[in-house]
């Protein structure tokens, strides 16, 4: 089951992502900027989400605990939050991986490409990539 996370998700969330502080994250969640996924009872994973420019949904993080990878769930997950931007009113979405990291294949299975970089000193480069919502999503939207 994939929701929208509320201040009981805070201690799973917070036990698992590390990229963010628990003060942040207490503002977030009640503003709808976090997505679980459960199996059952079992905590599988989550997507933290802003906005670029106030305005482009931007996946922050996307993490699928360890023993769950490969089976689908980030997609599940990706996807969800795409059709939720599209009901939106959201026309294109974007994120970012790092050049040195195994993401930046998944989103480009997704449909996403490469749309820019950023290159800070002592990281890797950071890569962005982009994903038009409007033809993908308006069937699925549609049948809903």
């Amino acid at each position: 089951m994939i929701r929208y996370a509320d201040l009981q998700d805070f201690a799973v969330l917070q036990e698992h992502d590390r990229h963010i502080s628990g003060s942040e994250l207490k503002k977030i969640l009640p503003a709808g900027r976090v997505l679980v996924l459960y199996q059952g009872e079992t905590f599988i994973g989550w997507l933290r989400f802003g906005f670029f420019w106030d305005s482009i949904p931007f996946i922050n993080m996307l993490f699928v605990l360890d023993a769950y990878r490969g089976q689908g769930n980030g997609t599940k997950l990706v996807s969800f939050w795409e059709k939720e931007m599209a009901r939106a009113g959201h026309r294109q979405v974007l994120t970012s991986t790092q050049a040195n990291e195994r993401a930046q294949f998944f989103y480009r299975k997704l449909g996403y490409a490469e749309c820019g970089a950023l290159l800070l000193p002592q990281e890797p480069l950071e890569m962005f990539f982009r994903k038009d919502l409007a033809e993908d999503l308006a069937e699925d939207l549609a049948e809903d």
